[in-house]
């Protein structure tokens, strides 16, 4: 432990990475108050600007841009009803609701302190959770991985929306991506059609920086003519008696983004919806109806999707599996700097975990600083015209591909991808799901291999399933999450996501995102 408090110190022993992590925190909160822009997009633009930086000052932009981007998708939500993230689609059906009332400084005064309350649990739990989980990883085999990166793959679908054959589709589309370029095994080229750039693979980050930015400016520059909303706020800060009565909901609301962010694929928005559903059944009798202004339906999602941050990092640390998009990203930028996340990670470099640690419990502290100080601003950002600020994020999209190997074959592909997202974005295809198939599809693809060596035959692997606790208790969870995902279960749970009125669920908010 008192190891673990030297390796957290080293952040103040360097001010440059207090204000890494500050600069992070704030860039992130008003990329996050921006409709249409995203902290995965802003995190992927980061890291073809970073890769050349010292590990820990990238890290640092990084996770305070994590924290502030999911934090600021409530912004826009509470003041023109379209969340800026898809974290915060649960916010618009009563942070809109208390806007149109005349509290929206209420509303985004609730949505700061409940952020920041989330934040410090979810690394309260990483911390405590991630060397258990880290030291529990180490006893595992090659079937174990194959396992964990099916069940990361599985919950494509939960990032599908309601949809998990859209879903599915675009996980597929990804593990295709992921299999391009030549087989490291037996040197075999796979899908490149005898072009030369294709042999080293996709490139995920420049796919990344097509499908989340260049795809979403496309769409936004298409629908240019909604008009500002304008919105005057009124009191800030909640009262002590309200924050107290509050804080039972808080917290159980911050466990539930633990545990659904910890799951491989959720992340934020699954949690944010899932925990203002149970927040219907826990108050029994709110002041003001769910969907029609209550200030339980803002501390819910806004405290479970701040948590789930925490949560998405402790299979990312400890698995070497994305918990969402953004640790997908986080993946990619630790292989950049030669680390590969994993059981091992933690015990090879303490130092790189206690850091992150320490760099959210930063970010959660300038979360009150920004999120408190720039209200009025996020109103003036929010106003910004779509025609200005989406030319802006192209440009910003192709400096980012360009910088990651100074190609223009890079640009191109950037390009590519950007109109594949656009128009799997206007059929509503998530593109999230593509970011895990290509990241996991090379996890799959080894330890299917590398079970089959050491098991001799296909047969032999999948018996050895059934001669380790482990393995058995995993085979278990991926057959769970295979029935509840294409099962009656799935369509009932996704109609919950549904507000107060029962018309207005997360595709049709997801058109209002665009």
């Amino acid at each position: 432990m008192v190891q673990a408090f030297s390796y957290m110190a080293m952040v103040f022993q360097e001010p440059r990475l207090i204000a890494f992590v500050a600069a992070g925190t704030c860039a992130g909160v008003y990329v996050g108050a921006i409709p249409g822009l995203s902290g995965t997009m802003a995190v992927s633009l980061l890291v073809s600007f970073t890769f050349g930086w010292e590990i820990h000052s990238a890290l640092a932009v990084m996770i305070g841009v994590f924290a502030g981007s999911v934090f600021g998708g409530s912004r826009s939500a509470i003041l023109l009803n379209i969340p800026g993230a898809p974290a915060a689609v649960a916010t618009t059906w009563d942070g809109y609701a208390l806007a149109k009332q005349g509290r929206a400084g209420e509303a985004m005064g609730l949505a700061t302190t409940q952020s920041v309350i989330g934040t410090l649990l979810g690394t309260l739990a990483l911390a405590a959770c991630a060397p258990l989980v880290a030291q529990l990883a180490r006893s595992f085999h090659s079937v174990d991985y194959l396992i964990l990166s099916l069940i990361g793959l599985m919950m494509a679908g939960s990032l599908g929306g309601r949809s998990v054959k859209l879903g599915l589709i675009a996980g597929c589309i990804g593990i295709f991506l992921g299999c391009i370029g030549v087989d490291g095994q037996t040197a075999v080229k796979r899908f490149t059609f005898d072009v030369a750039y294709l042999n080293s693979g996709v490139d995920y980050v420049v796919a990344m920086i097509g499908l989340f930015g260049a795809s979403e400016a496309l769409i936004q520059l298409t629908d240019i003519s909604r008009p500002p909303v304008k919105q005057e706020t009124g009191r800030i800060l909640p009262s002590w008696g309200e924050a107290v009565r509050l804080l039972p909901l808080t917290i159980r609301s911050s466990l539930i983004g633990v545990l659904v962010g910890a799951l491989p694929g959720a992340g934020g928005d699954i949690a944010a919806l899932l925990s203002y559903d149970q927040a219907k059944r826990w108050v029994q009798h709110p002041k003001t109806p769910f969907g029609e202004g209550a200030v339980e339906g803002v501390v819910a999602p806004e405290a479970a999707n701040n948590a789930a941050i925490g949560g998405a990092l402790i299979p990312m640390l400890t698995l070497g599996i994305p918990g969402d998009a953004v640790t997908a990203v986080l993946i990619s930028a630790l292989t950049i700097q030669g680390l590969r996340p994993g059981p091992n990670l933690i015990a090879e470099t303490p130092d790189l975990f206690w850091f992150i640690v320490m760099s959210l419990l930063l970010a959660s502290v300038f979360l009150v600083v920004f999120g408190f100080t720039g209200i009025r601003v996020f109103i003036r950002m929010a106003e910004i015209p779509k025609g200005i600020l989406m030319p802006i994020v192209l440009i910003l999209s192709v400096i980012g591909s360009y910088a990651i190997r100074n190609s223009l074959f890079d640009i191109f592909w950037m390009f590519g991808f950007g109109l594949i997202g656009y128009f799997l974005k206007r059929y509503r295809y998530p593109v999230a799901p593509i970011v895990l198939g290509c990241i996991l599809t090379r996890l799959c693809e080894e330890n299917y291999r590398r079970g089959i060596m050491l098991e001799g035959s296909v047969g032999g692997m999948a018996a050895s399933i059934f001669t380790n606790p482990v393995s058995m208790i995993l085979f278990a969870l991926f057959v769970f999450l295979f029935v509840t995902q294409t099962g009656p279960n799935r369509n009932r749970n996704a109609n919950r996501g549904k507000g107060s009125d029962g018309n207005r669920g997360e595709d049709d908010l997801s058109v209002k995102i665009r």
